[in-house]
């Protein structure tokens, strides 16, 4: 099993739109995840390819021959590396493309195992395996990036229809709450993410170290409710510069969290955390962690619809 040594720094990434148009360079932190999370989000087989450097069979995975329009994205962190625009068929039996969507997004080292020198890629952010590039594709790079499907998850270009995300702002009962009251919110349910633990309960999360949040799953139509309008309550029900807690509620599981489910919405997050740290409304810096959505596991019937079935009212203080 080949190791890699991550980064601790922060690094630059490019980030897409809507329209998978790649933005400016920001700069991130690094996601590392621990084994035991990183065995919970992926399959085996992408557990085998994406942290142990292995190889999927060849015509074997899912993207190979697959001529859907759209945005080839991290498995590991939702990262965009392939726009569908650049696959190409190479015969080989791998998902092959000639450019990643932003060079930044794509990390590059040599691979020396069984007796070769090869250029491996990885995920810039979270170091996923990804395959390897060679100097035999088609113009105008002349590259082959031959990649594993395992390694990557894709999102289809014209998608329409209602979309999913995961807010953690506090106890969930008052957040549920103020989310239900939203315009263009479809659904909502409380739940944990975030964590290592698979199944886990209400006293798991509050007393045992699973490293889940509560969280909201946010059910909701963008042609009537747009992201960054969804991101204004999100903002508006909590303080998001305070850490592991909220208000009177401490612990890691209170944290603030937007777990996202697409790129655009990751984007779009981050867009509008330096706005408003710019607008200088707040002291402190924010806190929220942003971080692609993994597993999610429904929280028990008890907490669902709380505010609703007993009364309403926050369990902590929004913010004015």
């Amino acid at each position: 099993m080949k190791q890699e040594t991550q980064p601790t720094e922060p690094v630059k990434i490019r980030l897409t739109d809507v329209k998978e148009a790649p933005g400016e360079a920001i700069a991130v932190p690094p996601v590392v995840r621990s084994d035991d999370e990183w065995k919970l989000r992926l399959s085996p087989e992408q557990y085998k390819v994406a942290r142990s450097h292995g190889t999927e069979a060849p015509f074997c995975g899912v993207f190979h021959d697959n001529h859907k329009t759209g945005l080839y994205t991290c498995v590991g962190c939702g990262l965009p590396l392939f726009r569908s625009d650049t696959k190409f068929e190479s015969g080989t039996g791998w998902p092959s493309f000639f450019a990643p969507v932003a060079e930044e997004n794509v990390g590059h080292t040599i691979d020396r195992s069984f007796g070769m020198v090869r250029e491996e890629v990885h995920c810039a952010r979270c170091h996923t395996h990804l395959g390897h590039v060679f100097p035999d594709g088609p113009a105008p790079s002349g590259k082959r990036f031959c990649i594993n499907s395992a390694a990557l998850d894709f999102q289809e270009r014209g998608t329409t229809g209602p979309q999913t995300v995961y807010f953690g702002a506090g106890c969930f009962w008052g957040v549920e709450e103020a989310f239900g009251q939203v315009k263009g919110v479809v659904s909502t349910e409380v739940g944990y993410a975030g964590g290592h633990t698979r199944n886990p309960s209400y006293k798991d999360v509050c007393y045992k170290d699973t490293g889940h949040a509560e969280v909201v799953k946010v059910v909701f139509d963008p042609a009537v409710l747009p992201f960054e309008k969804l991101l204004e309550t999100f903002w508006k029900i909590h303080d998001p510069t305070q850490h592991n807690r909220q208000g009177p509620d401490v612990g890691s599981q209170y944290r603030s969290a937007i777990f996202f489910t697409t790129p655009a919405q990751e984007a779009a997050a981050r867009a509008s955390i330096a706005a408003l740290e710019k607008s200088g409304r707040l002291t402190d810096p924010i806190a929220t962690q942003v971080d692609y959505a993994g597993p999610y596991f429904k929280a028990e019937e008890y907490h669902q619809k709380y505010a609703e079935k007993h009364g309403g009212g926050f369990c902590h203080a929004p913010r004015s």
